[in-house]
């Protein structure tokens, strides 16, 4: 059952108040076990249809509202965050698609409840996290592991870009960077930019200007919503380099599935990079100063590019120790396919 992807506040409120009293026959059914996600308020869905109490539940956390960075436009923080524990706790299994997903959610709740003036019960985190497992979401490797991508002979460096068109997933910086790259002389048609992902209602005004820029350098590729996942899946395998300028990502899928497509990551050492590309391949950043990532973000497409067109012996070199990395790499994700984690899914979701 799931409900539009939109109006995010009455969502995490209203979701057991649509499904507990509104028109869902479905709900009267016997199960055998309730898998939601952690935006379903469980608790009150429980009051108001008893009988689901009686079922066994797994909580799925995608995302937490700790970690989540602050919105000047986000009201009722607080109260959602209580929801997501209250939601935890009633579980009877609760799992996260990273580490620093379920790290970040057990901080958090522990910081929130300190706050809170009084008779807090002893020991509600603790139950939580002896409860709790990391399962990502897995990656299709049906098609076997996809080799890296080598950008030698390439007169274009192809670069994508590809999240959701919203504040949180650092258009901002994605500007910065190109306006950085066209006042430094270094934007033109040997690199291509694909900045494509989905849009709603709200698209960041630095879209637009990202556009001009890129238009007026001859550095535009794809841009916007890719239709087809056919036309999506070609266009990452023909791509060197996967970017991103996330504040918020806690498990990075599509970054993810670039990287298995044979994709370079560059990417801030922050959120849940670290956990799988390791801290060597996350560039330095800082929240205060988003210039320091920038320039990381840079120094990481020249280092490509001077690959890509290598002359000397020094240059090749360099070109094959980035190759022997990315396959290193892609090794290691390897764990993150569906047919090692399949069985872990399985084990997880019986109780």
């Amino acid at each position: 059952m799931t409900l539009p992807a939109r109006h995010f506040s009455w969502r995490m409120r209203g979701n057991s108040l649509t499904w507990g009293l509104g028109n869902y026959p479905e709900l009267e059914a016997d199960y055998d076990l309730i898998l939601a996600t952690s935006m379903v308020d469980l608790t009150a869905l429980r009051g108001f249809r008893p009988h689901l109490a009686k079922v066994p539940t797994v909580v799925y956390f995608h995302e937490n509202q700790f970690a989540y960075p602050a919105s000047l436009l986000q009201q009722g923080l607080v109260e959602i965050q209580l929801t997501s524990l209250y939601s935890a706790l009633v579980a009877d299994r609760v799992l996260f698609n990273s580490r620093y997903n379920m790290d970040t959610f057990l901080t958090g709740g522990r910081r929130l409840l300190k706050k809170m003036p009084d008779a807090v019960p002893v020991g509600l985190m603790d139950s939580i996290q002896n409860k709790s497992h990391v399962l990502p979401v897995p990656l299709d490797d049906s098609q076997g592991r996809t080799r890296c991508q080598s950008a030698a002979g390439s007169k274009v460096l192809e670069i994508v870009w590809n999240h959701r068109w919203e504040w949180d997933k650092g258009p901002d910086i994605l500007l910065r960077l190109v306006s950085t790259l066209a006042q430094r002389h270094l934007l033109d048609n040997s690199l291509r930019f694909h900045v494509i992902g989905q849009q709603f209602r709200r698209v960041p005004k630095e879209f637009e200007q990202i556009e001009l820029l890129l238009v007026e350098h001859q550095a535009l590729g794809a841009w916007g919503y890719v239709e087809s996942r056919e036309s999506y899946l070609k266009l990452l395998s023909q791509s060197h380099m996967v970017l991103s300028t996330a504040r918020h990502d806690f498990q990075g899928l599509a970054l993810l599935e670039a990287v298995m497509a044979g994709c370079i990551p560059a990417v801030p050492r922050r959120l849940a990079y670290p956990e799988w590309f390791g801290e060597r391949r996350c560039h330095g950043c800082d929240d205060k100063d988003p210039q320091i990532e920038v320039d990381a973000l840079i120094q990481r497409i020249l280092e490509l590019k001077t690959a890509n067109g290598a002359t000397t012996d020094s240059a090749r070199l360099a070109r094959g120790a980035l190759v022997d990395d990315q396959a290193a790499l892609l090794e290691q994700l390897s764990g993150l396919g569906w047919s090692h984690l399949g069985p872990q899914y399985h084990h997880r979701l019986i109780i």
